[in-house]
């Protein structure tokens, strides 16, 4: 700072003078980078402390340390029944659903039923009032009577001239129209008794009956209305429960193997799971196949009859269906979960005598809910890890879990879970028909 400079400065009075920053200012920038610079270095020797621990830890090539026994469930192979079975979604349909309707006009005097009640072929379900057409039945009556007797009169007439037309008494003209005038009087004759059958008729429909054996719906007309045959609500609607039908949907895929079997009248068994897959509701059969494949779905629809005398299915009931293809006996089967599905393919891991593990490729088939059948790669007697096969690898010992079941072989279905059995399609969640991996 030069002379001038100095002296200026010098000249200047306290509060002109430039204030000289609080040491606070400076001291707090300082202090964070210091305290930002040992967080950082904290950090780095914890990661360098972790790395080296976890190298240590897995000398042996593995994520456990080296010699430690892996503690592993097993199962044993075994032979046994395997079924074929494709999966469905299926809705619960009636063979037959009636919209009672009024086939005559007239006032509703009557219901005979309680809405919900089970009802046979032939009760009786309502009254129109039929006075109407018991008058018009009685006015036709009388007329045909007045039409039989001149029926009558007009035959005597003729018997009368064909037998003076013999004698030349009278025109033989005379007698051939005599038989004209009772032609005609027959005709009037027949047409009196078909207005007279048809007011007959009229009253029996205002007498309703149910057309069906079934459960009636709610109401839908209440007594004292006047129902009209345009109606088109109807006056109760019933559905045939016993028996139903479920309507489900299967791949195409799956006819190679279904057809034969149906066409050659063997029965193919069906049971109906509810909603949630867990409890069985009936077994019927398939009663009849669709005669073409949709072919935006790519499946073809299939109606299975059910007895259904306990009425557990409903009409539009969701049911899980499971049709029964085929039961193949005695075959290799391994339980679901001891196959696993990688690099190496399909494969599994097999315990040794020496108490380690090794990878062995298999050829897997059917799936029937906790067991599948092998076809080639195993043998009956081995056993296989079926728990704690994510912690294995090839070669490694294992300390093996006494086994809690028996060896595996078929059992029924399973009351709750996944439906069991080869992976049908469902509309609305696709499944696939196992493959045969492992090649």
């Amino acid at each position: 700072m030069d002379e001038r400079t100095r002296r200026t400065d010098e000249e200047l009075t306290p509060n002109m003078r430039r204030p000289a920053p609080p040491p606070d200012v400076v001291a707090k920038p300082l202090t964070r980078f210091r305290i930002g610079v040992g967080l950082v270095a904290v950090l780095l020797v914890f990661a360098v402390y972790e790395t080296v621990h976890w190298l240590k830890s897995t000398s042996s090539g593995g994520r456990f340390p080296q010699g430690a026994l892996q503690s592993v469930g097993a199962a044993t192979v075994a032979t046994g029944n395997v079924r074929e079975i494709v999966n469905a979604l299926g809705t619960v349909t009636p063979i037959a659903t009636v919209t009672v309707q009024t086939q005559i006009n007239g006032q509703l005097t009557d219901i005979g039923f309680t809405e919900g009640q089970l009802v046979k072929k032939g009760d009786f379900l309502a009254q129109i009032d039929a006075r109407p057409y018991q008058i018009l039945k009685e006015q036709y009556e009388g007329q045909l009577a007045h039409d039989e007797g001149l029926l009558a009169q007009a035959q005597l007439d003729l018997a009368r001239y064909q037998t003076l037309a013999q004698q030349n008494s009278i025109a033989k003209q005379q007698a051939e129209d005599q038989v004209f005038i009772v032609q005609q009087y027959k005709g009037s004759v027949q047409q009196d008794q078909g207005l007279v059958d048809s007011e007959a008729l009229n009253i029996a429909y205002c007498h309703i009956v149910s057309p069906i054996t079934g459960r009636v719906g709610l109401r839908l007309v209440d007594p004292g209305n006047y129902v009209q045959t345009t109606n088109s609500t109807g006056i109760a609607v019933i559905t045939q429960l016993q028996p139903i039908t479920v309507i489900f949907s299967i791949p195409e895929d799956d006819l190679p193997d279904i057809m034969p079997q149906f066409n050659a009248g063997k029965t193919l068994t069906v049971t109906a799971y509810d909603r949630a897959n867990v409890h069985l509701l009936a077994t019927g059969k398939v009663s009849a196949v669709d005669n073409q494949i949709d072919t935006t779905t790519g499946t073809v629809k299939v109606r299975a009859q059910f007895d259904n005398a306990d009425n557990a299915l409903f009409p539009s009931q969701f049911v899980n269906a499971r049709l029964l293809v085929e039961t193949l006996e005695n075959v290799v089967t391994v339980p679901t979960s001891a196959i696993q599905r990688g690099a190496p393919g399909t494969y599994v891991y097999v315990i040794n005598p020496d108490s380690t593990v090794s990878v062995r490729q298999i050829k897997t088939g059917v799936v029937d809910g906790d067991l599948t059948e092998v076809k080639s790669g195993l043998s009956p007697g081995e056993r296989v890890v079926i728990d704690g096969t994510d912690r294995l690898r090839d070669g490694l010992r294992v300390a093996v879990a006494p086994e809690t079941g028996q060896p595996a072989a078929a059992t029924p279905p399973p009351q709750g879970g996944k439906p069991a059995g080869r992976q049908g399609h469902n509309p609305g969640n696709s499944q696939t028909k196992p493959a045969n991996d492992g090649q």
